[in-house]
């Protein structure tokens, strides 16, 4: 389906941002398009231009050349800039930043001052959303991090924006604050009909979130696409992480059986097998299986305790490493990636085409992010 246009020509569905600036030591020039709509993910390194990006959307940072349109709307181009108080963001930083003399409440009603007369998202809704109501009355000084932050959070979509902007939410959080504060983003991707993006540099929170990844290197954009897609190009290891790296791939449970905790996947490649799933059966799930957790044998070993053993194809030998090497394989169009070492795709005889078998761990895993480690 075509996509909407105003009367002007100009898209209303989709963002589009040109910019380019610099200073001493680094160049941000950027030309992207993006869905406006669900999430994408501004993914790289520290110090790769995500943040600079996203300030450049959010009018915190003016680019000598540049041009915003956000759903139809231009927010910028030669001879217009619209402020950041006018634009219709959430802004949600890595520190929630909250007012130390004032509530919870006190906060939220702050920033409505900046409330869209047209938006969708009232106070009480994003009160709901975050599960914060029972924090209304308290300082910030007796929350915790993870509640801050849902605070921050809240305060954001109070405003009633048409884009939510989300620069590393989680960097400052523990490793239990950060999932707790991922299910709730989750809930804001399915309820929440606004585009948001969310700048990381952590592969889990792009398994969990992303409908759309943009890779970012040195004040680049250098790949747009699916998550499955990027993650399971060769090409694209340095930037993802070779440790983190891997497949991501979009399943459906078929069935579980509650006597032996076992659940079976259904994916474009065939079934998996895991255990312990927090899901249904009929619902979706996305399944990441990192590469160095998949080994590769020419024929399926028996009397194995690893569940999964599926046959695919050798698409292609990844040529970075030295000691080690990633194989990607073809199960049934969907790829998954192994780390082994070169003496054993020596060993096996390895190359594009040779049948093989990958053998898949499978361990604990929730409805929204399923992991295999």
């Amino acid at each position: 389906m075509a996509a909407r246009r105003s009367p002007g020509g100009l898209s209303l569905e989709g963002i589009a941002a040109r910019f380019k600036l610099g200073w001493a030591g680094f160049t941000l020039e950027v030309d992207l398009s993006i869905p406006g709509r669900g999430v994408t993910v501004l993914f790289g390194r520290s110090g790769s231009g995500k943040t600079t990006l996203l300030r450049c959307i959010a009018g915190l940072e003016r680019a000598s050349q540049g041009r915003l349109v956000v759903n139809g709307e231009v927010w910028q181009d030669e001879g217009r800039w619209l402020p950041t108080h006018e634009r219709p963001i959430g802004y949600v930083f890595q520190e929630a930043s909250l007012f130390p003399h004032l509530s919870v409440m006190g906060n939220l009603r702050y920033g409505l001052r900046r409330a869209h007369p047209s938006g969708e998202i009232s106070l009480d809704h994003a009160i709901d959303l975050l599960g914060i109501r029972h924090l209304l009355e308290r300082k910030p000084d007796r929350l915790s991090g993870g509640e801050r932050q849902r605070v921050g959070i809240a305060r954001a979509l109070a405003v009633s924006p048409r884009l939510l902007l989300m620069d590393e939410p989680l960097a400052s959080l523990d490793s239990a604050r950060k999932s707790e504060i991922l299910r709730y983003i989750e809930r804001l991707r399915e309820e929440v009909k606004i585009p948001i993006i969310y700048v990381s540099h952590a592969i889990d929170e792009v398994t969990r979130l992303a409908d759309t990844l943009v890779l970012i290197s040195e004040g680049r954009v250098t790949s747009v696409g699916s998550v499955p897609e990027l993650t399971s190009r060769l090409d694209l290891r340095s930037q993802i992480g070779r440790f983190e790296g891997g497949a991501i791939i979009d399943a459906r449970v078929l069935s579980q059986d509650l006597a032996t905790g076992i659940a079976k996947l259904q994916f474009a490649g065939g079934e998996l097998l895991t255990t312990d799933l927090d899901a249904l059966a009929g619902e979706h799930v996305r399944v990441r299986i990192r590469a160095r957790d998949v080994s590769i044998a020419l024929d399926c070993p028996k009397n194995i305790s690893v569940l999964n053993c599926l046959p695919g194809v050798v698409a292609e030998i990844g040529q970075d490493g030295k000691s080690s090497a990633d194989v990607k394989i073809d199960v049934g169009g969907t790829s998954i990636i192994a780390r082994i070492t070169r003496h054993s795709i020596g060993t096996l005889r390895l190359a594009p085409g040779v049948r093989v078998f990958a053998l898949i761990k499978a361990v604990s895993l929730d409805r929204h992010s399923v992991g295999f480690s």
